[in-house]
């Protein structure tokens, strides 16, 4: 990815951000964290447990900083992601915080992301 493409798509809309990210993630099978002696995590308003998630490496890169300015990005496998961190993520209450650009994010129920990534992988 240039940094062209980079600036283009970091700049999207949290919806079509979240599109994206199921794209990608569906073509790639792998999400992206960040991790140092526990995965990132942050809040909503309403105080809200949310997990941060992205669909390269490169975009979970740029929010490193502030309070997670030691964390590295780490995958996680498609297959791993739905089968045990969104069920796990849907009985803790919490919520997934897709693609995160410092900004906003698309935070969307477990269920909805897990049939949206279901949808998308039929097309392969």
């Amino acid at each position: 990815m240039n940094q062209k493409e980079f600036e283009a798509v970091i700049k999207l809309p949290a919806n079509i951000r979240y599109e994206y990210f199921i794209n990608k993630v569906a073509d790639s099978e792998e999400v992206w964290g960040l991790y140092d002696d526990g995965w990132a995590v942050t809040e909503d308003d309403n105080g809200n447990i949310l997990i941060p998630f992205w669909p390269k490496r490169i975009f979970a890169e740029f929010c490193i900083f502030e309070e997670w300015s030691h964390y590295k990005p780490q995958s996680i496998t498609l297959n791993e992601f739905m089968n045990d961190w969104l069920p796990g993520i849907s009985e803790d209450h919490h919520k997934p915080s897709i693609f995160w650009n410092r900004n906003d994010s698309a935070v969307v129920a477990v269920n909805v992301l897990l049939n949206d990534l279901e949808q998308e992988i039929e097309k392969y």
